[in-house]
């Protein structure tokens, strides 16, 4: 499965843009309160990926199991130091409402755990890697 996600950023505008296979969609994000930028910070998406990534996969595990899951509650938190450290004390907790017993959703949830993509890869330590720049000069004559 590829992903992509791609930010086009000016002044007043702020599109995100996501694909997964080549399927493009897109989420709205608006701008920050000075024009410039994202409001939301990249801390908080990430929070955010963490979340979708159990949440979404609740399902598709629940789906597996038999086990017909009516509602997903996912909170993340964690914190950040100074400009360029990376995030500590990252912890998510989850509430999952399902037609199974406690044990079976209890199970399914921890199961869930060890196989969630985003939550895997943070814990590898995943490599990240700046590809290909391009500066280009804007003549403001």
């Amino acid at each position: 499965m590829k992903i992509s996600a791609r930010i086009q950023s000016s002044r007043g505008q702020h599109e995100v843009t996501l694909a997964t296979n080549d399927q493009p969609h897109s989420i709205a994000i608006p701008p920050k309160a000075t024009g410039f930028g994202s409001s939301a910070n990249g801390g908080e998406l990430l929070f955010l990926a963490l979340a979708t990534c159990y949440c979404n996969d609740i399902y598709r595990e629940a789906g597996k199991r038999g086990i017909a899951v009516e509602r997903v509650e996912v909170a993340v938190s964690g914190e950040f130091g100074a400009e360029g450290e990376p995030g500590r004390n990252v912890v998510y907790e989850a509430k999952v409402w399902a037609q199974a017993p406690e044990q079976a959703i209890r199970d399914l949830m921890t199961h869930t755990d060890r196989v969630a993509e985003v939550q895997n890869t943070l814990r590898a330590g995943a490599a990240v890697t700046l590809g290909r720049i391009e500066a280009v000069t804007v003549d403001r004559a």
